[in-house]
C-alpha cells in the first residue's frame, strides 16, 4: 500500500499513476473501469496524458467515515492493474 497516500478529513486514499504513453493511459483506464464495474466501486478519478489520479473514499457517506479493510483491498486490486 506504500503507492497510496492516507489523508484525513475527509479520510481518503490518494494515488497517481503515470505512464511513459497516452496509449498505457488509456489502456490502464480502461481496465480501472472494468473492474469498478465488476466491483461495484468508483474512485474519483482526473487524468492527463500519461497520469492517472485516483481518490478513493469510503464507502461509506458519514461525515466520520474511516478507510476499511475493504477500500484497502480495492486499492491492491488497482495496484495490480498498473504492474
Amino acid at each position: 500500500m506504500n503507492k497510496w497516500n492516507k489523508r484525513s478529513r475527509p479520510e481518503r486514499l490518494e494515488r497517481r499513476v503515470e505512464f511513459s504513453s497516452y496509449e498505457m493511459t488509456r489502456d490502464f483506464l480502461d481496465r480501472l473501469g472494468e473492474l469498478c464495474e465488476h466491483k461495484k466501486r468508483f474512485p474519483d478519478i482526473s487524468f492527463g496524458k500519461n497520469y492517472v489520479n485516483l481518490t478513493l473514499r469510503p464507502l461509506s457517506d458519514d461525515k466520520d467515515a474511516q478507510i476499511t479493510e475493504a477500500d484497502h483491498s480495492f486499492a491492491s486490486d488497482v495496484d495490480n492493474l498498473s504492474n
